[in-house]
Order: C-alpha cells, then structure tokens, then sequence
C-alpha cells in the first residue's frame, strides 16, 4: 500500500517535464517500479482542476470500479470520460521525470510553478498559484458531513 503525504513544489519546464521529488520518487520505485497513471480530476469545480497521480496497481484497482458504473447518468458519463478518457499510463525516466501530455496540463491549467501533494495512495498535482488560493480560500460550508463527525485531529 502506498502513503504519499507532505507538499512538494516543483517546476515543469518548457516541454512539460516535470521530475518528481527524491523521496516521492523512492515510494513510487517501491510501489509500482515507477509506472504511474496520471489523470485528470473529475471534481466539476473549476477550483478544485488538478491532475490526478496513482500508483499502477491503485490505477488497476480503481479502473474497473469506474469502468462499471452504470453509465446513464450524466454525472457518471462524465467521470468516465474525464478520469478514463484522460488517462496516461507512464514511466518514470533514469532521472525521476515525466512528461505530463498537453491535453492533462491545459485541464489542470498547470504553468511552471507546481505543487505536488500527498493523499495517502496517490497524489494530486496542483498549479502552484491554484493550490495556495485553495488553501486560502474561506470554506462557506459549515456543516459536517456524518463521516467527519468522529473524527477529531
């Protein structure tokens, strides 16, 4: 099992290379040989656009599970084609990059500054100004949802 945590800002370069963290990079060697999955996310709010980082084998177990919803719902056709649609199976090279694809950094509207972030068994990779005005942004939703409701940090 995978336990990506902590924040990382990193830089994409002209062509859209980024190379992941030291320590990002020994978890993913020790999960998945280097071999990823990049996504988009398929949260329809515009603040909330990032990409999505899974190990190979979290990929292979949540891919059926999206592959299988029932499809006649919109919200559902949407989050097929959005996480399916845009997923790019890749390696990491000698030097610990990827190539994050055109179509993934215009979703994302990822620019040269990034953050990469930790949520357990994957990560998200944010445009570093997107991410900090997330973070910063005062959270009108008062009420707990029953899940977090025992949850005490």
């Amino acid at each position: 099992m995978s336990n990506f945590l902590g924040s990382h800002a990193i830089n994409m370069d002209a062509k859209g290379r980024i190379a992941i963290p030291a320590r990002v990079r020994e978890d993913l060697t020790e999960a998945c040989g280097g071999r990823i999955v990049l996504t988009a996310n398929a949260d329809n709010a515009d603040e909330e656009r990032c990409l999505l980082v899974y190990p190979e084998p979290e990929w292979e177990a949540l891919r059926p599970k999206i592959e299988n919803l029932p499809n006649r719902s919109k919200a559902v056709r949407r989050l097929q084609r959005l996480v399916l649609g845009n997923a790019a199976p890749m390696e990491l090279d000698s030097a610990g990059r990827i190539l994050i694809p055109p179509t993934l950094r215009r979703h994302a509207r990822l620019e040269k500054k990034l953050m990469l972030v930790g949520q357990g068994r994957k990560l998200e990779l944010w445009d570093e100004e997107r991410w900090f005005a997330w973070i910063d942004e005062s959270d009108d939703d008062t009420e707990i949802p029953p899940e977090m409701e025992s949850l005490s940090l």
